[in-house]
């Protein structure tokens, strides 16, 4: 992989430039982690400058191991970066003072902390009417809203492990739904703060949190308790609406996912793999007969299926516009080709520990806007990348900024 020499990303002239909608809006961002980060990212990639105050030596997140190794390259692109010390008072007066130059301020840290500093929306809203505040928690004000919540304990207590496990076996889902949709619901919130603003002129605070975007995830699960009575079991014992909807071994211990959601797709599903005979069986004829005869159906098709290659079938199936899916990894995905053919991945360079400095591919924002992908205008950032620039844009002079780097106040 080529390294930049340069941290900020340029368009290539014969690229369209994409549309920035929120070009002009200044985000100062008070958070770690990933709701927050999400939010503020969001924000980012629709255009607005968005600032990421981290404390003295920056967010913890740069130095996760494992699993929280892709947190802080994934959802700090397009931000800048300074460190500011708030336990010292003129270090929480530099963040005053960001925090009045701001549109929207991003928060995701416990009930109580940013009013220690002067930072709350109450304080904040009292010199600029104007601010939109959105922050980010575990829970919603209530009896909970106290509680430390991570995106596993949310999971666990709002049902989502319980439908992703086994019976007995609650298991998380595989990455993290509700802190990355809990920044998504929080931005969400702001755009709509935003367009009220412009017709009323003020502000306000809008909160998004884990536990109530889980909630909302799993309420089509609890609909489906009122609608009809039973409740629903973990995702692998459910009983599926339709009869073939599963994964499948088949040569050389490949795995794909194969489905026939409806009489038609059955019928086509029968002609193009040669299982004429299954699709002549009466027994089998509607999808609810084959949804009650699943434990005979799913054998047979399991053994006719077991010695063809997942490519051969991914062709087959592609050729006859039915639903398939090889099961892939997601280091995989570096080389899907159709994220490659259609720009949904992006260089950015990593500015933390031994990898500083090398340029990887990121996953962009999933939408288009007049055709365009939103891509990265600037990489993560550095520790401080953007300090000066920063303390200059709300009027302290050279002099004033060094003594503050010289105090630690800064840096």
């Amino acid at each position: 992989m080529n390294t930049p020499t340069e941290s900020d990303h340029t368009l290539q002239p014969s690229t369209p430039p994409a549309p920035q909608p929120l070009a002009g809006l200044r985000v100062v961002e008070f958070t770690h982690m990933v709701m927050g980060p999400t939010c503020g990212m969001v924000l980012a990639d629709l255009g607005a400058e968005v600032i990421k105050i981290e404390p003295p030596g920056g967010e913890n997140t740069r130095r996760l191991l494992g699993a929280g190794a892709g947190f802080f390259p994934m959802f700090n692109r397009n931000k800048k970066s300074i460190t500011v010390d708030l336990h010292q008072p003129e270090g929480a007066e530099v963040a005053r003072r960001l925090a009045a130059s701001a549109d929207v301020v991003v928060e995701n840290f416990k009930p109580g902390t940013m009013a220690k500093y002067g930072l709350d929306h109450a304080s904040l809203s009292a010199v600029n009417p104007r601010l939109i505040y959105a922050s980010h928690k575990g829970f919603l004000p209530g009896p909970y809203e106290h509680r430390t919540a991570l995106d596993e304990v949310v999971q666990m207590m709002g049902g989502l492990a319980y439908m992703t496990g086994r019976p007995g076996d609650p298991l998380r889902a595989g990455t993290s739904v509700n802190d990355i949709m809990g920044g998504m619901f929080g931005a969400i919130a702001v755009l709509g703060a935003l367009v009220q603003r412009g017709i009323t002129g003020r502000g306000m605070e809008v909160q998004s949190a884990l536990f109530e975007n889980n909630i909302f995830l799993v309420g089509q699960h609890m609909l489906q308790y009122a609608v009809t009575g039973q409740p629903a079991a973990p995702m692998p014992a459910r009983l599926s609406p339709w009869a073939i909807y599963d994964v499948f071994t088949v040569a050389d211990g490949e795995q794909i996912f194969l489905a026939a959601v409806s009489d038609a797709q059955w019928a086509t599903f029968c002609d193009a793999l040669g299982l004429a005979d299954l699709k002549a069986e009466p027994a089998w004829a509607t999808n609810n007969l084959r949804v009650q005869a699943r434990a005979t159906l799913l054998p047979i098709l399991r053994e006719r299926l077991a010695t063809r290659r997942a490519a051969e079938l991914s062709a087959t199936l592609e050729a006859a516009g039915l639903p398939y899916a090889p099961i892939r990894r997601p280091e995989d995905l570096f080389d899907d080709p159709h994220l490659l053919a259609t720009g949904g991945l992006a260089d950015i360079t990593l500015a933390d520990g031994d990898k500083a400095g090398l340029s990887v591919k990121t996953t962009l924002f999933p939408i288009t806007l007049d055709g365009q992908r939103l891509g990265v205008r600037l990489d993560p950032p550095r520790i401080g990348q953007h300090t000066r620039e920063l303390l200059a844009s709300v009027g302290y002079a050279d002099g004033d900024v060094e003594a503050l780097v010289g105090r630690a106040v800064v840096g």
